[in-house]
């Protein structure tokens, strides 16, 4: 009989109705703003309530530099919840929510795999509750007023070759990239050049993630630098008025989503700014809000610990006080084997030699996790059915070797079941006693250029970091404005430490070309652009959405 996929798996699901799933936690109805049976967003009057309850313990899952072969972060995080749930612990997960460019391109959809997901599967990866549309709107709204208040006279004298702002759409498109506007005529405005991103990639998506009540939200829009005027001075929304409407657009959509695990966990997914590109972590409010909740809770940041780990410490602690208990690195058998110079065809083939090679990749995310930012952690092997037993022990033994513990976990076969001594560790490393005090990879009154020295040297391997002279032009300037306080999110690849996505396992004395700099005022971070990173995918060759199909009754198939 053939294993069945992803999407026959959920939609076998039983799940409970949602307001159940709530009434566990302690969510009243009023508080609950259903999306028919099996999902809800949580109001915020209700969220502002909580503030007086204990939080719980906040669990970080981050994993190995990503690779082809796939190493399973929100599998992990949502089999780790249920593992809890088992023990008897009351637990909740937070995840992001899929975009729909991945989704209907190469990576597919994002809500977990095997028997550790989250559901509704397919409402949570197409659509939703409409939050990204939501975000789309308001940026573009943002992107209208400026050409608008250009087209009737520019009474801010806004430079329109240094307008920064870009329309946003949640599709694969690589035609949007680079647009010219204006064209037509007079009556459509001046010619300028533009373009698109992807909305997970938009200021307003972090912002939505970073914000901790309405008011936050809206102060926050008001501050996003949109343009500069001919003498240099930054134009802001609040300038143009238009962050009113842009926080009217996102009321609804800024409290949290509440769904569950095919073991009816209960899991709020919430926001999802890319890692490589933004911070790359769930709304701010929805983890609050579950710390509040529940006794442990689950989470995870994109990428690497490198990437999103590395953001989540350093941008989302520092701006919510949100700070992990413990952290999980998810690693693959495949993936070493991967970093160890082995073809993604000839992964299923037994290799312990290239398996050991590959250890220095998940090495390096191991004193990074524990050294750079403090955090007890263990490592869990997700097992896969093609390992053999001699790879996973000698993974088992060079991960002790490093000082931490590592634990095989088989939730994608076995659910919340096969990730139960993944769950005891992980209660063990939280411990009982008050969580230790944050550490960073900088010191917050250290520079800009010094904030970008402190990540590429101590977490990526780096012996420096260059740039143009014009872009340290741009950062003094930066500096001089104000802006030097803020945290650095790092753009570049997520495959390497380096900035080039060939170089796998752990990379050193290389030197980290800073090329771009862009600030992001309203998410309170200097974004660094580092190598080659698009902000607007393109779609493989076939991609994931010739593969998705609506039955005549109704029923989605082909997804993930």
């Amino acid at each position: 009989m053939a294993t069945p996929s992803n999407i026959e798996i959920a939609q076998a699901a039983r799940m409970r109705p949602i307001d159940e799933v709530a009434a566990g936690l302690g969510i009243p109805d009023d508080a609950l703003v259903p999306y028919g049976r099996y999902k809800a967003k949580i109001s915020l009057p209700f969220l502002a309530r909580l503030d007086h309850r204990p939080r719980g313990r906040l669990v970080l899952v981050t994993a190995v530099s990503p690779t082809p072969a796939g190493e399973g972060k929100t599998t992990t995080t949502v089999g780790l919840g249920d593992a809890l749930t088992r023990l008897g612990e009351r637990a909740m997960i937070c995840l992001r929510e899929p975009a729909l460019g991945p989704v209907f391109g190469m990576k597919g959809g994002a809500a977990g795999g095997g028997y550790a997901q989250v559901v509704p599967m397919e409402d949570i990866n197409l659509h939703f509750t409409g939050d990204f549309a939501a975000i789309g709107v308001a940026t573009n709204l943002l992107a209208a007023m400026i050409d608008n208040h250009i087209h009737h006279g520019n009474g801010l004298c806004i430079d329109v070759r240094r307008v920064t702002w870009r329309r946003v759409l949640d599709v694969n498109d690589r035609a949007l990239r680079d647009t010219v506007t204006g064209l037509g005529g007079p009556g459509n405005g001046y010619p300028r050049e533009s373009g698109f991103d992807i909305v997970v990639a938009s200021e307003v998506m972090a912002i939505f993630c970073l914000a901790t009540s309405l008011a936050d939200l809206k102060q926050r829009l008001g501050r996003i630098v949109v343009a500069r005027t001919r003498d240099r001075r930054p134009v802001t929304a609040a300038d143009l008025e238009a962050h009113g409407a842009m926080a009217a657009i996102l009321r609804d959509a800024l409290a949290p989503n509440l769904v569950q695990t095919l073991e009816n966990t209960p899991a709020l997914v919430h926001g999802g700014p890319f890692a490589n590109i933004a911070h790359g972590c769930n709304s701010v409010l929805a983890t609050d809000a579950a710390l509040h909740l529940a006794e442990y809770v689950v989470t995870e940041a994109g990428f690497g610990a490198d990437l999103g780990a590395e953001k989540f410490v350093d941008i989302v602690g520092r701006a919510s006080g949100l700070h992990a208990d413990a952290a999980v690195i998810v690693a693959t058998v495949r993936a070493l084997k991967y970093h160890g110079g082995v073809a993604l065809a000839d992964l299923p083939v037994e290799d312990v030699a290239a398996l050991e090679r590959g250890m220095v990749n998940l090495e390096r995310h191991i004193r990074t996790v524990r050294d750079v930012y403090g955090l007890p952690c263990v490592v869990a092997i997700n097992r896969r059915a093609d390992d053999t037993d001699a790879e996973v022990s000698a993974l088992i033994a060079a991960v002790e070797r490093s000082g931490v513990a590592a634990v095989e976990a088989r939730h994608f076969a076995e659910g919340g079941a096969g990730a139960e001594d993944l769950a005891r560790e992980v209660i063990r490393l939280c411990g009982d006693g008050p969580a230790s005090a944050p550490v960073y990879t900088y010191d917050d009154d250290a520079t800009l250029w010094e904030k970008m020295r402190a990540i590429a040297t101590r977490v990526y391997g780096a012996a420096d970091i260059t740039a143009s002279t014009a872009v340290r032009a741009q950062l003094r300037r930066l500096q001089d404005e104000g802006y030097g306080r803020y945290p650095v999110c790092v753009a570049k690849t997520q495959y390497s430490f380096s900035t080039d996505p060939r170089l796998g396992g752990a990379p050193t004395g290389h030197v980290v070309d800073v090329r771009e700099v862009r600030l992001a005022a309203g998410a309170e971070f200097v974004v660094m652009v580092c190598g080659e990173i698009m902000t607007m995918p393109g779609l493989p060759e076939r991609p994931a959405a010739a593969s998705i199909d609506v039955t005549d009754d109704g029923r989605i198939i082909g997804l993930f």
